[in-house]
């Protein structure tokens, strides 16, 4: 297995084990995973920070009920920054409101960062 193809599947699992933290709310793997500078375009357009983002996880505020890649995880690195895409169905509850599971694409970036992979921007757009 050369270096690029061992990259991009640590990269893969870094997105799944994102997942599944954003799932159980694990606010430890979160943190280490998001870089301190990370936003997120959520699909409604609104920029959330790090602090914001994680914060409302933390809170109760943004609870991930399902989060489910029905897609491969498409990776291109370039030196020290990875690019992910893939699709994800998703069943939220933000601050209290229960949202029916949607399909979403997802676009990552992450930036190597003292020997590690941290999710810098995300964006999140839904499927019509």
């Amino acid at each position: 297995m050369d270096a690029t193809s061992s990259h991009a599947d640590y990269v893969r699992s870094a997105a799944r084990k994102r997942v599944s933290a954003l799932i159980a709310a694990d606010m430890e793997v979160l943190r280490a995973i998001h870089a301190d500078d990370f936003q997120l375009v959520t699909p409604l357009g609104v920029v959330l920070s790090k602090e914001q983002y994680l914060g409302a996880v933390g809170a109760g505020h943004i609870h991930y009920l399902a989060m489910e890649l029905d897609s491969a995880i498409d990776v291109r690195i370039y030196e020290d920054v990875s690019l992910i895409r893939y699709r994800a169905q998703i069943e939220i509850e933000l601050q209290g409101q229960k949202y029916p599971r949607a399909s979403y694409w997802f676009t990552d970036a992450s930036e190597k960062r003292e020997g590690q992979w941290q999710i810098v921007w995300s964006q999140g757009t839904g499927i019509a």
